[in-house]
This record gives structure tokens, sequence and C-alpha cells, in this order.
């Protein structure tokens, strides 16, 4: 039973810090400067081939 206190101290203390730290560290990470450009290239993956398909040495990359 002392096992369950101990790991649950930490979890509600030292866990809890690294996950928001770990939080803040994804949110930095998505809107760091110049991560814009990437991420409307990946939004238009889609519309690349809008008026023709691809050829088949394309699609493979």
């Amino acid at each position: 039973m002392e096992e369950y206190t101990a790991l649950r101290a930490f979890a509600d203390s030292w866990g809890l810090l690294l996950l928001f730290i770990f939080f803040v560290g994804v949110i930095l990470w998505v809107f760091r400067p110049g991560a814009t450009r990437q991420y409307r290239d990946t939004a238009n993956i889609p519309f690349r081939h809008d008026d023709k398909p691809a050829q088949s040495e394309e699609a493979r990359t």
C-alpha cells in the first residue's frame, strides 16, 4: 500500500509538472516562427494535382 501512496504523491506533484511542461513545449513547437509555411504546404497536398492526375513517378514520392 505504501508504493501506491508514493506513486500517487509523485503523480499529483512531479508528474503533473512534467506533463504541463510537455504541453507547453508542444504549444511552443506548433506556434514557432517559420512553421506557417510548412503547415500551409502540408495543408495543400490534396490540391497539388487538382488540374490533372499525378504521373506514376509523382505518385510514388
